[in-house]
């Protein structure tokens, strides 16, 4: 992976926000607040076959909120959201411990896809680890078979890092990607 090559976060979040103005008037990203949980424990219920407990969502709210948002349609309300965790790690383009941005889950609902609102809530969850967490790099896993997922985390300047074998439950293997921010 050429490093160089890889977008700005700053350019990236910015260029979420031009997006995100010419539907200002449907969509709107903003940070997940707590009675937004059952919104949020819905769509991952539907969308992703990984579930976790409200518990676990109301932790990385509490633990990482800066960097867990939501989007949101004007009627419909919460449509997607993002939620992610910080660790202190051995980095994936360096050798020393340094804070990672980990992506654990998004997902948006079906009828609000190709909106670009992935892509705001990706850019806005970067936009945070970098400057509200002092993060370096981002990391995630992603089904091999996602490959909408995997194009627009490559657009994001994410790279394969390796492959995880039989990562999920039902036995599929996961990319783990990853960029510097």
């Amino acid at each position: 992976m050429f490093i160089d090559s890889v977008p700005k976060v700053d350019e990236v979040y910015v260029d979420a926000r031009r997006v995100l103005e010419l539907v200002a008037d449907v969509y709107s990203v903003r940070r997940a607040e707590h009675r937004d949980i059952p919104s949020v424990v819905r769509i991952n219920r539907l969308c992703l076959p990984e579930n976790y407990s409200v518990g676990f969502f109301e932790d990385l709210l509490r633990a990482y909120g800066n960097a867990f948002f939501v989007a949101v349609h004007r009627e419909e309300g919460v449509v997607g959201y993002v939620m992610c965790r910080v660790e202190v790690k051995k980095g994936f383009f360096s050798e020393e411990k340094l804070r990672s941005l980990h992506i654990v889950s998004i997902a948006v609902m079906p009828k609000h896809r190709r909106k670009k609102l992935g892509y705001a809530l990706m850019a806005y969850a970067m936009n945070s680890g970098k400057w509200e967490y002092d993060c370096h790099e981002s990391y995630l896993e992603v089904r091999v078979s996602n490959e909408p997922a995997i194009n627009l985390y490559k657009r994001l300047g994410y790279s394969v890092i390796t492959v995880i074998p039989q990562y999920y439950l039902d036995g599929e293997d996961a990319y783990l990607m990853a960029r510097p921010i």
